[in-house]
């Protein structure tokens, strides 16, 4: 691992310098397969660890180090990785959520808007959307949008599959309670319910029920992520659910473990709660005897989009990226996200490129690789060497490169702080801009002929993806650099 460091060097140094490099291929559909053998981990450690479990400092400037477990459960964990408040209007979070098979990530809302990415496992999705209670299914590679103040749950119904799920956290509305706050609904923990907060008087009158049945559900809290047992149909998909006293015995909110049965009778609370939150979610019922009771309403909810069922946005003999926006799914321009996908085949490179239109976050899925970032001023800000777990970021503006190590693939998954297409910048290849603007007034900022120029940045015949180069030929330059 090479720490960061700030150097001085010639910027046609720089763009050349990157350079490096052996390839071997497949689409972002033989990526799903691979991590459906169950190769690579991400590894969000503890708050001081990098994702390979050693210290983080020294990392490098534009690799994120601060992590925070934010929820510890029997049933599973979340992790944050705080981001830089710097520049405000480009701040996030990146969120890692980790749930074992048949666990349930009880009901909440949030003060972030989320975009969730599952990288492994299989998810249901319920949330409210058009005050109406909607489920979506998500396997690996979906990507969802869930607004900030949105209920929501899910539940991990992958078999005997532990679930990742990684999210971005939009830190601009936070309220300002750590990484993001969440107000459950259910019994999670030591934080509880936010209706118990309120007197009894006011919870018996709100949901027109007895004291009684109001303390069998605010006094049990079981924790955020909980196991529980489902027996209903696993093909409703995205229906929505039906409500009420039916199928009490079999109802999928029962949790277990931790002596619940005992404490809450035998399938009882699972009615009384279904019965109080059916108001709350669902609007209030029409007819007492009938609680939560549904209109015919069909409320429709945009699907899921996954990035392994598309086409590559680019893709040549040495990797591929998906790139998608709200052109492509509407819900990202809800929070003004982009989302994106990388595989680098063995040393190959992400040619040197900036983001006029976002700042950049990144979270390594699988194999090594470098990246580069480079001062305004032409010095490098940053070389770091990055694994499974760590998270980067990229300034709006900066220059910087992403390089694949010999030894394998290189696969990174982010966001980007706009849902408007990037049209990312080539500083190299055979789309650059240097080519673009070749001419006498560009080889005049050098202080070189322009034929000199133009052998150099016609030199490359690859663009965007760039094929790996021998070691022998950086070394060359820097030895003329030297001299």
């Amino acid at each position: 691992m090479t720490g960061r460091g700030v150097v001085t060097m010639a910027p046609l140094f720089m763009l050349l310098l990157l350079l490096s490099g052996s390839a071997a291929m497949g689409g972002p559909r033989r990526h799903r397969e691979r991590w459906e053998e169950g190769e690579g981990e991400w590894r969000p450690e503890e708050e001081g660890k990098g994702g390979g479990g050693e210290p983080a400092a020294g990392k490098g400037l534009f690799v994120l180090d601060k992590v925070e477990k934010v929820v510890d459960s029997e049933g599973g964990q979340v992790h944050v990785v705080r981001g830089q408040p710097w520049p405000p209007a480009s701040f996030m979070h990146i969120g890692f959520i980790t749930m074992e098979p048949k666990t349930l990530f009880v009901p909440q809302y949030m003060d972030s808007n989320l975009i969730l990415f599952v990288q492994r496992g299989e998810v249901k999705v319920g949330w409210i959307h058009k005050d109406e209670l909607v489920e979506k299914k998500l396997k690996m590679g979906d990507v969802l949008h869930i607004d900030a103040g949105s209920t929501f749950y899910m539940v991990n119904t992958g078999e005997g599959q532990r679930l990742q799920v990684i999210c971005s956290i939009d830190a601009s509305d936070s309220a300002g309670f750590g990484p993001y706050q969440s107000f459950y609904l259910g019994g999670a923990g030591k934080q509880g319910s936010v209706l118990g907060g309120f007197y009894p008087t006011i919870l018996t009158t709100a949901f027109n029920t007895t004291y009684d049945e109001l303390a069998r559900i605010f006094t049990v809290k079981s924790g955020p992520i909980v196991f529980y047992t489902n027996t209903t149909d696993p093909g409703r998909g995205d229906k929505k659910r039906d409500a009420g006293e039916k199928e009490r015995e079999n109802d999928p909110w029962r949790p277990v473990g931790r002596g619940d049965e005992d404490e809450r009778g035998n399938g009882q609370w699972t009615w009384s709660w279904r019965k109080l939150m059916g108001g709350f979610i669902g609007g209030a019922p029409s007819n007492a005897a009938e609680p939560n009771k549904k209109s015919d309403k069909t409320v429709s909810a945009p699907d899921p989009y996954n990035l392994f069922d598309h086409d590559p946005s680019f893709q040549n003999d040495y990797g591929w990226s998906v790139s998608i926006d709200k052109h492509d799914y509407e819900p990202l321009g809800h929070s003004d996200i982009g989302v994106y996908l990388v595989n680098l085949t063995a040393g190959s490179m992400m040619a040197p490129h900036v983001n006029p239109r976002a700042t950049e976050y990144g979270v390594v899925l699988g194999g090594e690789g470098d990246i580069q970032v480079v001062f305004p001023n032409g010095t490098l800000a940053m070389s770091a060497k990055v694994r499974p777990g760590d998270v980067f970021w990229i300034p709006r503006y900066f220059p910087f490169a992403q390089v694949a190590s010999q030894t394998g693939p290189f696969e990174f998954f982010g966001f980007t702080t706009s849902a408007r297409r990037n049209r990312p910048q080539f500083l190299a290849g055979a789309t650059s801009v240097l080519r673009t603007m070749l001419g006498p007034e560009l080889a005049a900022s050098f202080g070189v002929p322009e034929e000199e120029l133009r052998e150099v940045v016609h030199a490359q015949k690859d663009a965007v993806i760039l094929p790996p180069v021998q070691e022998k030929e950086p070394r060359v330059i820097r030895q003329m650099v030297k001299e």
